[in-house]
């Protein structure tokens, strides 16, 4: 079994605790605010000038002013706000948020992160990644564990262009959770059905295998949505 994309996001929000202030990057990340648990108060953030960002519109029920990263309609949740792009990366750089979940091309076993590409490529720019990478401590990356090529996305050294170095702390994929330490890569989850060895035969760089690793505590489906396949 693997997780969808929303299983990525399910299991994501489940490690976001109470109070934190969490910015969303484009792609899976975005996903997360659907899944936060009821029982905590997280403040979602969106480097575009929303703090309190709820789950995505529903058809019929959009506003052009309320938007996330990825373009897509958000709601925002009572006593959210809005703001403009200088006073949201003035949250960012002066340390105020303590979580961010962006998406990735490469991360390497010491952290490094890769998250844009070559001008001309598909991928966008840099964006605003450079700036969460070196000014939030916690930084989670949700992303795919191998390419649409089947090459794996966690390795021993990143051929993209570098956002910014040893800034990653945890790595949700589809297959595992993965955390970075100052020694390399240690596997702490592995999805059910799914062995640490076939989630090594995936990976790029050498994973130590925790010793409580278990499987991901996650359901095949949440309110009608098909989180593992």
């Amino acid at each position: 079994m693997t997780l969808t994309r929303e299983g990525i996001a399910y299991r994501v929000a489940r490690d976001l605790p109470e109070g934190s202030y969490v910015n969303l990057g484009i792609g899976i990340p975005t996903l997360v605010p659907a899944f936060l648990p009821p029982d905590r108060e997280i403040f979602i953030h969106s480097e575009n000038g929303v703090l309190g960002v709820g789950p995505m519109a529903a058809p019929g029920a959009e506003d052009p002013d309320l938007v996330n990263a990825t373009k897509e309609y958000i709601t925002l949740l009572p006593g959210g706000s809005v703001f403009d792009h200088a006073l949201s990366f003035t949250m960012i750089r002066g340390g105020h948020l303590t979580h961010a979940v962006i998406g990735a091309i490469e991360v390497t076993a010491n952290g490094d992160l890769a998250n844009w590409h070559v001008p001309g490529q598909k991928v966008p720019g840099v964006g605003g990644a450079m700036d969460l990478a070196f000014s939030v401590s916690n930084l989670f990356v949700a992303m795919t564990h191998v390419t649409n090529k089947g090459e794996p996305k966690i390795v021993i050294q990143r051929t993209c262009p570098l956002t910014a170095p040893h800034c990653v702390r945890r790595i949700f994929t589809d297959m595992a959770v993965i955390d970075v330490i100052p020694d390399g890569l240690v596997l702490r989850e592995v999805a059910k059905g799914l062995s640490p060895s076939a989630v090594q035969a995936k990976t790029g760089a050498p994973l130590r295998v925790a010793n409580d690793c278990r499987d991901m505590d996650i359901p095949n489906e949440f309110n009608g949505v098909k989180l593992a396949v």
